[in-house]
């Protein structure tokens, strides 16, 4: 080999393409932040709740609000002492669960959530993340709402699964093989997302997928890598967001789904989420997505269990940059409160009705 090739063959060295720095096992973060009896009594009467709502043994409708994603905590708690005011003035006909994301999942690059970068300067501090997401959680949850987020990351589960009434597994995750090993591991009700393309084939192979009981590579609680054994989830049920090529929230929509649904054997059961592409990314008009879904149930469509809100105190959303506006989304826009509450009452009224 001459001299020229030999150079080209030999390694040069470089920084390290990867570093890695330890996190608190899910067991630590709980122990150093646990839930109190009364908020744990709180979360297992919500997912309880929603059971019976999706199941059909309570025919209310489910309603999840708030932010596309929490970035304030003291905007959060703001939000979620007004929907905790809200509820008792609707739980007649409704059962409001507070959206609360604190990861996002990105298409390309972006800001992933709280749990990633709680100051939102690129910091990156996961540790102080975990820590934030979970306290704020616990603060929501001692209010008495129930909680739902969509579980991104496998890993972070643990540490806030305990938290939550509700959740969800997003459009681009649905098809993961590891997502619908980590859903039937999970005590708590499930939606799975509709494809971007619109079908709802990946999201009922997903439900039946995670019925069934699962050997799998996970992590335990003293953050170990360990063999986890799962005995399924009955409680998953689909969402349907729309798709590319258009909104999927329209009566020949929902009964297209339901029986893609029954040809699988599966409970056509659905909640429509009123954004994304079911709005147009317009959040002004999620409303009149919401009074569609109490239209067709009123109609006698009884599989509309449930809905889910983009919301926030205020309109809109902003640029992540300082100074940043109190109470407004830094990812999707959203639906203010005033909107958001106006909505919520005619829709109990309507079902009242």
């Amino acid at each position: 080999m001459n001299a020229t090739v030999s150079a080209l063959c030999t390694p040069t060295p470089t920084a390290a393409t990867r570093s890695a720095q330890p996190l608190p096992t899910p067991a630590q973060l709980r122990a150093r932040l646990p839930l109190s009896l009364g908020a744990a009594a709180s979360v297992q009467r919500g997912r309880e709740a929603v059971r019976a709502i999706m199941r059909g043994d309570d025919p209310r409708l489910l309603v999840i609000a708030g932010p596309c994603s929490l970035h304030d905590s003291d905007a959060a708690l703001d939000y979620a002492q007004r929907l905790a005011e809200l509820a008792p003035q609707v739980s007649d006909q409704v059962l409001l669960v507070m959206r609360a994301y604190v990861e996002k999942p990105r298409t390309t690059i972006g800001w992933k959530g709280l749990v990633y970068d709680p100051q939102l300067d690129g910091s990156s501090d996961m540790a102080g993340g975990l820590a934030m997401a979970r306290r704020l959680l616990l603060d929501i949850a001692e209010l008495g709402l129930p909680l739902a987020t969509e579980l991104l990351q496998p890993l972070a589960a643990g540490y806030l699964d305990d938290l939550l009434s509700w959740a969800a597994i997003g459009a681009r995750t649905s098809e993961s093989q590891i997502h619908r090993e980590m859903v039937s591991g999970l005590d708590l009700p499930v939606g799975f997302k509709n494809g971007t393309d619109g079908s709802v084939a990946i999201a009922c192979d997903a439900m039946r997928s995670a019925a069934h009981p699962h050997q799998h590579f996970g992590m335990d609680e003293q953050g170990r890598a360990a063999m986890v054994q799962t005995r399924g989830n009955p409680d998953t049920h689909l969402v349907l967001r729309g798709g590319h090529s258009g909104p999927n929230y329209q009566p020949e929509a929902v009964a297209a789904a339901c029986a893609a649904l029954e040809a699988q054997s599966i409970r056509p059961n659905l909640i429509v989420d009123c954004s994304h592409a079911n709005s147009g990314k317009d959040p002004a008009r999620q409303p009149q997505v919401l009074e569609s879904v109490i239209a067709q149930r009123l109609a006698g469509q009884t599989h509309l269990r449930g809905v889910m809100l983009e919301s926030h105190l205020f309109d809109g959303c902003q640029p992540l940059r300082a100074p940043l506006q109190y109470g407004v989304s830094v990812t999707d826009a959203c639906l203010g409160w005033e909107g958001t509450s106006q909505a919520l009452l005619r829709a109990a009224d309507a079902l009242r009705s």
